[in-house]
């Protein structure tokens, strides 16, 4: 078969030269009339006798005149034989079997190109979705214990400029300070009781637990402000206070915090903000408990301050790990009262 089916039978007219002027004989260079046709996979050269003077592998062929007519080929890039055609259809013919096979040659570049665009694409993936959450999570894990308190003071005094100074009075902060060691678990959290601003309690890198000024003083019992600082504890285990405050900071904060050990009060502010409109992260109950337990405290009480009829907290009030017992008091009786009062003086 030859290259195309339709041209089997396709014949023409054609001068060939087997080498150009002034690289040969004169006798060499003169273009000579012959007979072109197609043979499988070639075109074949042939004189007035039918007799094959040249085989050209129709892969090789090359146009030297683009566009021009008579249409001029030479076998190949490096070849010094030339043929000129003038039948259209033949021409039509050749061009048409050159370009099929143009099309079916591999094409190394492509493949290099297919490998640099994935290359490029893949980093592109990793510098936006893995490269700023590992730059957070590598910062946060680096930090020292005293920057998280300095970026926690940081924050709270931008708090204060919403809430007001902190609550402190001489016997309400020991009985504040006694609270957080009965509730601590090693290191005790800094409590820090604020009267606006914080809807109920939230927590801030450092250790810092912050309270509104009602959880003392509208309840009866240390147990509910202790429930929501056991529950803020949680969250703080669940996950590292840095991780939101760098997601919301973004990358160029993320990386000057980690070269210089410097960031912007104006991301701290906008931070501040944001936790003093956001709800808490939800929490599990099993957990919770688990907490509460290691902490010797009731669930109960945290439960009713949640929802004073109990209906969306029943877990805590069913599953209260001492409902049948009753633990060590969280405070005295003389401590909870100065504890009630921290924010008359």
């Amino acid at each position: 078969m030859t290259a195309l089916s339709e041209y089997d039978r396709l014949e023409s007219s054609g001068l060939w030269r087997a080498a150009p002027d002034g690289q040969t004989t004169d006798a060499d260079s003169q273009r000579r009339e012959v007979i072109v046709s197609f043979g499988n996979a070639t075109i074949v050269l042939s004189d007035a006798n039918d007799k094959p003077l040249a085989h050209w592998a129709l892969p090789a062929i090359q146009r030297l005149n683009a566009g021009k007519h008579p249409a001029i080929y030479c076998p190949d890039k490096d070849a010094v034989e030339t043929l000129e055609i003038s039948d259209e259809a033949m021409i039509e013919a050749i061009e048409k079997i050159r370009t099929l096979i143009k099309r079916q040659r591999p094409k190394p570049g492509r493949l290099r190109w297919w490998i640099l665009g994935g290359f490029v694409a893949g980093t592109a993936a990793l510098a936006v979705f893995w490269l700023p959450d590992a730059l957070v999570h590598h910062t946060a894990s680096v930090l020292p214990q005293v920057k998280r308190q300095e970026i926690g003071q940081s924050l709270m005094a931008n708090i204060k400029r919403v809430s007001g100074q902190a609550c402190t009075s001489t016997y309400g902060t020991r009985a504040l300070d006694a609270l957080a060691v009965r509730l601590a678990d090693g290191s005790p959290p800094q409590l820090v009781i604020l009267p606006s601003g914080v809807t109920n309690a939230t927590h801030l890198p450092g250790g810092f637990i912050l309270l509104n000024h009602e959880l003392v003083e509208d309840f009866e019992e240390p147990d509910v402000a202790a429930g929501y600082i056991i529950a803020e504890q949680l969250r703080s285990e669940n996950t590292d206070p840095l991780i939101p405050l760098l997601n919301g900071a973004g990358l160029r904060s993320t990386f000057t915090l980690l070269t210089t050990g410097k960031i912007s009060n104006k991301v701290l502010a906008a931070y501040a903000e944001q936790l003093l409109t956001s709800p808490p992260p939800p929490l599990d109950t099993q957990k919770l408990l688990m907490e509460f337990k290691a902490a010797n405290t009731r669930s109960t009480p945290y439960a009713y301050g949640l929802d004073h009829t109990g209906e969306t907290t029943i877990d805590l009030i069913e599953a209260d790990p001492f409902a049948n017992t009753a633990p060590a008091p969280l405070l005295t009786d003389a401590q909870w009262i100065n504890l009630q009062s921290i924010c008359e003086e």
